[in-house]
C-alpha cells in the first residue's frame, strides 16, 4: 500500500468508529429529555429513575464520541494537508459554527444538567437538558453541511487554485444536505431506540424492575417504529437526490451496467466488473426506476454509459468507484434496517395489553447491533461509492494526500490508532455493561399534584 491507501484507511476506521457513538448520543439525548419531561409534568418516581439510568448511558456515549472525534480534525491537518489547502475556505465555516455555536451550546448546558440536579429550579434543569439535546442535533446540522459539501459542491468559487467560500447559506441550505440530515436523524432515532429496547429487554428476562423498563420497552418501540418509517422515507429522498447529483454511485449500488429506462432493483446480482456485465441479476421489476425518479419508467444511467461522459468531461480515468463494496453495502444498509422495522413491528404486536414474550426479548437483546451495522454501512457507501473524488467533480482524492508524509509514518499512526481505539471500546463496553448491571436508582419523589406545585 502507499501513503494514499493507507491515510484512506486511517480515515476510514476512524471516521465508522467515531460513528458508532454519533447516532446513540443524537437519539438518547431527545430520549433522555422527553423522560425528564414525562417526570416535570407527571411527578411519577418511574420516569425520574428512567431519566436518571438513560442519562448515566448517555454521558459515557457522549464522552466516548467527543475523544475519538478528535482525531479526525488533527487528520485534515496532517494526513489530507492538500485538500485542507483546497477546501479550508469553505470546509471551516461550517465546522467553525459546529464548534463556537452547537458544541459549546451541548456542552455547556450538558454539564449544567449533570451538576444541576437538586441546585436548580425543576423547570430550569429541564431546560439544560433540551437545549443540550438541541446542540447535539445542531452539530449533526453543520457536520453534515460540511459533509454534503463534498457530496455536492455549491456556494463557492475556485481562486488561485483554492475553493473560496462565496454564499454560506448556500452551504447551509445545499439540497445534499436537506436530504441527508432527516435521513440520519431518523436513523439516530432508530439506534437509541434499539438500543433502549435491547438494554429494558435484559432487564425483563431477568424480572428485574420490570414496570420500569416495560415502561422504556414501550417507548423505545414507538420511538423505533416511527424511526424506520422516517429512514425508509427520508432514504427515498436521498436516493433521488443522490441520481441527480452522483449517478455514478447510483449505478454502481444496483451494478447497472447500462443506461435503462423501467429499470429493475437489484436483489442479487453476480457481476463481470472487467467487461463491465452482469452473468446474473434477480430483479424486483421497475424498482430502481421508482427509487430514483418516482415513476415506472424512469430512465436511470448506467456505469458504462457514465464512465464515458465523465471521460469527455474530466479526462481519462477510472472514474468507477468499487462496485461490489457500494452494491453490497447499499443492500447490507437496506437490510439491518428493515429487520430492525420488523423487530418494532412485532414488539409493538406482541407486547399489547402488557403481555410478555422472551423470545421477543432475546431478539431485542441481539438486536442492539442492527442499526450500528445499518449506519456504519451507509457512511462506507456514501464515502466509497464517491470516489475517486475528494469532492465531487472538482478534486480527487490522490490529489488530497499530504505530500510531505511517508508510509511509515502513516502506517505507525494507523496502527496506533487502531490498537488505541479497541483499547477504547473494551473501556466503553465494560463501563456501559457496569451501569446497566448495576440498574436504575430507587427514586422517591413528591406526589404528581405536589411535584406541580414546584
Amino acid at each position: 500500500m502507499d501513503v494514499l491507501d493507507l491515510s484512506r484507511w486511517q480515515f476510514g476506521i476512524t471516521t465508522v468508529y467515531h460513528f458508532l457513538f454519533v447516532p446513540l448520543t443524537i437519539g438518547l439525548s431527545i430520549i433522555v429529555a422527553g423522560l425528564q419531561t414525562a417526570w416535570y409534568r407527571t411527578g411519577h418516581a418511574k420516569y425520574l429513575s428512567l431519566t436518571k439510568f438513560w442519562g448515566r448511558l448517555f454521558l459515557i456515549n457522549f464522552a466516548m464520541g467527543v475523544v475519538t472525534g478528535i482525531v479526525q480534525e488533527f487528520q485534515f491537518g496532517m494526513n489530507w494537508s492538500d485538500y485542507s489547502r483546497f477546501v479550508g475556505d469553505v470546509f471551516g465555516a461550517p465546522l467553525a459554527m459546529e464548534g463556537l455555536m452547537a458544541f459549546f451550546l451541548e456542552s455547556t448546558f450538558l454539564g449544567l444538567w449533570i451538576f444541576g440536579w437538586d441546585r436548580l429550579p425543576r423547570r430550569v434543569h429541564l431546560a439544560t437538558i433540551w437545549l443540550a439535546a438541541i446542540g447535539t442535533n445542531l452539530s449533526a446540522y453543520f457536520i453534515l453541511a460540511a459533509n454534503s459539501w463534498m457530496q455536492h459542491p455549491v456556494g463557492y468559487r475556485i481562486n488561485n487554485g483554492r475553493a473560496e467560500l462565496t454564499d454560506i447559506w448556500a452551504v447551509l441550505t445545499n439540497s445534499t444536505t436537506l436530504a441527508t440530515f432527516p435521513h440520519v436523524i431518523f436513523g439516530a432515532f432508530l439506534t437509541a431506540g434499539g438500543f433502549v429496547l435491547g438494554v429494558s429487554a435484559w432487564f425483563l428476562l431477568r424480572k428485574r424492575d420490570v414496570p420500569l423498563f416495560r415502561t422504556s420497552a414501550r417507548l423505545a418501540l414507538v420511538v423505533t417504529g416511527i424511526a424506520a418509517v422516517g429512514v425508509a422515507f427520508s432514504g427515498h429522498w436521498q436516493a433521488q437526490i443522490m441520481t441527480q447529483q452522483q449517478p455514478m454511485k447510483m449505478a454502481a449500488a444496483e451494478a447497472l451496467w447500462e443506461d435503462e429506462p423501467a429499470a429493475g432493483f437489484s436483489l442479487f446480482a453476480v457481476g463481470d466488473v472487467e467487461n463491465g456485465r452482469n452473468h446474473v441479476n434477480v430483479q424486483i421489476p421497475y424498482g430502481l426506476s421508482l427509487l430514483s425518479t418516482n415513476t415506472l419508467d424512469g430512465e436511470v444511467e448506467g456505469i458504462n454509459d457514465i464512465q464515458a461522459r465523465y471521460e469527455r468531461q474530466y479526462g481519462p480515468g477510472d472514474y468507477k468507484p468499487v462496485i461490489g463494496l457500494a452494491y453490497w453495502s447499499f443492500r447490507l444498509m437496506i437490510g439491518f434496517g428493515a429487520l430492525s422495522a420488523l423487530l418494532a413491528l412485532a414488539g409493538l404486536w406482541l407486547m399489547r395489553r402488557g403481555r410478555h414474550n422472551r423470545w421477543l426479548y432475546r431478539a431485542a437483546l441481539a438486536g442492539i447491533a442492527l442499526p450500528f451495522l445499518a449506519n456504519s454501512l451507509g457512511w462506507i457507501f456514501t464515502e466509497m461509492g464517491r470516489q475517486p473524488w475528494t469532492v465531487y467533480g472538482i478534486m480527487r482524492t490522490a490529489a488530497a494526500v499530504s505530500p510531505g508524509v511517508d508510509v511509515t509514518e502513516v502506517a505507525i499512526t494507523l496502527v496506533g490508532f487502531t490498537l488505541l481505539y479497541a483499547v477504547l471500546a473494551v473501556i466503553e463496553v465494560r463501563l456501559l455493561v457496569k451501569f446497566i448491571r448495576r440498574g436504575p436508582d430507587e427514586e422517591h419523589t413528591p406526589e404528581p399534584a405536589a411535584a406541580l406545585s414546584y
